[in-house]
């Protein structure tokens, strides 16, 4: 193989023969994706399910009449030709990436398979001069048109208002499971446990530089921590609370993130003027803290500033007492 030469067919090389061969194994390449969809949605979209599943069985409808087409034509012996085999084809996300997917991008990507097969047949019609390949480039973007419309017909039929709303729940229940609530805890952590050694450092050196430093130390240090922990704490196949590793990620984060909100004012030369906006700051996270419980949780908002602020404010307190000793 020479480097840079691409041993890639181009489309306008393929015969009719070919052409009807790579639509055969496309058909059956799109129908094992849907099926794939279909499984990873069932257990808790199963109405989002039935419409992939149906979209499968439509795509093996289609390759049987494509097939039977070659044989008409060309006989039993199709050619083993893909879409890796051709300059210029349309991709498909590798199957294996469908864990990690959410129900909205799935059924982004399924309207984007769609439309990228039509689009393809389109311009590979326009393209060629030959009558009967042109006429069936033709018929394959009508059939891939048809395809969007049977989606909708589908959608229609499996994903009426209730089915639809209890989707939306449970996909929202899902992003606070995986997302939310291990970053609020990587929040809460990052930015009041780090309070009382920032503090403590700021107010027993007096040296803006070394307290930052202190504090970027502990903010990665608990961030760290607290990813690895969340990581491994569960692993969501029991719990329902999706990947650890999105969790550990999140909650890795936020922690670094509340931790370095007041530990970066410590930039500023000015011991006071660094530590009165570090303070600011502060309270700031603690009341953004307040409200995403209040939003996502749904935790009484007078409650959830009462137990985050008065808490955050103690430690303050312990640590510019501490350092202040």
């Amino acid at each position: 193989m020479i480097p840079g030469v691409s041993h890639r067919r181009r489309f306008s090389d393929l015969s009719e023969q070919e052409v009807l061969a790579l639509a055969i194994s496309s058909e059956e390449d799109d129908a094992r994706i849907y099926r794939s969809y279909a499984q990873r949605l069932r257990g808790e979209y199963p109405n989002s399910a039935a419409v992939f599943d149906g979209m499968a069985r439509e795509e093996d409808t289609h390759r049987q009449k494509l097939i039977d087409l070659h044989q008409s034509r060309f006989g039993d012996v199709i050619p083993l030709i893909r879409r890796e085999h051709v300059s210029g084809f349309y991709a498909r996300r590798p199957v294996w990436l469908v864990e990690n997917l959410s129900i909205e991008r799935i059924r982004d990507e399924a309207e984007m398979m769609e439309r990228d097969a039509q689009a393809f047949y389109e311009e590979a019609a326009k393209r060629t001069k030959d009558a009967d390949t042109r006429k069936l480039l033709g018929d394959l973007a009508a059939a891939e048109a048809g395809h969007s419309d049977l989606a909708d017909a589908l959608a229609e039929t499996h994903l009426d208002g209730d089915a639809k709303d209890q989707e939306a729940r449970t996909a929202h229940r899902q992003f606070i499971l995986t997302w939310v609530q291990p970053g609020l805890a990587g929040l809460m952590d990052g930015s009041v446990s780090t309070l009382a050694p920032i503090f403590a450092a700021a107010f027993a050196t007096g040296d803006t530089w070394n307290t930052f430093l202190i504090g970027l130390a502990a903010s990665v240090g608990a961030g760290i921590s607290m990813g690895f922990t969340e990581a491994a704490s569960d692993d969501g196949a029991i719990s329902g609370r999706g990947s650890p590793i999105k969790r550990g990620i999140a909650s890795g984060v936020m922690t670094t993130l509340g931790g370095l909100g007041h530990a970066l004012p410590y930039l500023i030369p000015d011991f006071w003027t660094a530590t009165t906006i570090a303070i600011l700051v502060v309270f700031v996270e603690l009341w953004a803290i307040a409200w995403i419980q209040n939003r996502f949780m749904e935790t009484p908002f007078f409650r959830a500033a009462l137990q985050v602020v008065l808490g955050g404010a103690l430690v303050l307190a312990a640590g510019i007492l501490i350092g202040s000793g």
